[in-house]
């Protein structure tokens, strides 16, 4: 059996966004089509360069790489935009769902996640998983109403350049629920 190996946070931090940025970089020099086909290459190849250096992947990169591929392909053979500027709003309404759908049946999900980051009480996890369902629910609301009035280009830019930020400033907002509900470790006086 090979174990896992935790990966360098800058180096999962790159392999995450660099399919984003290629998006980007080609979108603006070779148009929509062609960034969804760079796309598709880049997140297969970094979930290969994740594998290759871990020996698992991640389940929301692959569901998200699923979706990726799904909605890409789409998008390339029926030479139709909409579908690839979907795929947020499809990828966040599945998490959220699926997030929710965990605390219908009283079983967090998001410690599947960041279990091996965060040690939070039964409660945190439960507060912190709905808050994260809420959000990604929120993120599809908001792609879907920037796709729908401008223009791809703008798009791909709020893509690229508002997303991660307001997950990062979504992440930090939620350090006085992680520091209120943080178990301390095992063992310690």
């Amino acid at each position: 059996m090979v174990t896992s190996r935790p990966l360098n946070p800058v180096l999962k931090l790159a392999l995450e966004f660099a399919p984003l940025a290629l998006f980007f970089i080609a979108n603006g020099r070779l148009g929509i089509f062609a960034a969804t086909g760079v796309f598709m290459v880049a997140i297969l190849t970094s979930l290969a360069i994740s594998y290759a250096l871990t020996r698992t992947l991640p389940i929301m990169a692959l569901i998200s790489a699923g979706v990726v591929l799904f909605y890409g392909g789409l998008t390339l053979a029926l030479h139709d935009e909409t579908f690839i500027k979907m795929k947020p709003t499809i990828v966040n309404s599945l998490f959220g769902a699926v997030l929710l759908g965990g605390l219908a049946f009283g079983k967090p999900l998001l410690p599947l996640v960041l279990d091996q980051v965060l040690t939070l009480t039964p409660e945190g996890w439960r507060k912190l998983t709905f808050r994260w369902a809420i959000f990604f629910f929120v993120l599809a609301v908001l792609n879907e109403a920037v796709w729908r009035n401008v223009s791809t280009d703008t798009w791909v830019d709020f893509k690229t350049f508002g997303i991660m930020p307001l997950t990062l400033l979504f992440a930090l907002a939620q350090t006085p629920l992680i520091l209120r509900h943080g178990e301390e470790t095992r063992g310690s006086a």
